[in-house]
């Protein structure tokens, strides 16, 4: 059976028991990841997000409901998310230089 993916609108990075960092970003990566990779397989809220996952993929569930009971399980299982990086303060023009503020001088 071919089931349509649902991709988060902001994927989320999680720090695993062997200290490796993995990103997800959609509803079937977490999906597979619970159910052929996931470190034990037991607990309240593995269990639910393994449910909500699948009814999420066949559109009985909305995807953040997913996402979040996704979150939950990985807290359970002790794979806290890690912090998006911060976005950079000043753009960059076409060639990566960075556009000055007001009243800065670019660097050349």
């Amino acid at each position: 059976m071919n089931i349509p993916d649902l991709p988060w609108s902001v994927p989320l990075t999680i720090r695993l028991q062997c200290g490796l960092e993995r990103t997800f970003a959609s509803v079937y990566e977490a999906l597979d990841f619970l159910e052929n990779e996931w470190p034990m397989r037991r607990g309240q809220r593995y269990e639910r997000a393994v449910r909500t996952c699948w009814g999420a993929l066949n559109r009985s569930t909305p995807a953040a409901v997913a996402r979040e009971t996704f979150i939950a399980a990985c807290l359970e299982a002790g794979m806290p998310l890690v912090a998006a990086p911060a976005m950079p303060a000043m753009a960059a023009n076409a060639f990566g230089r960075p556009i000055p503020h007001s009243g800065m001088r670019a660097a050349g």
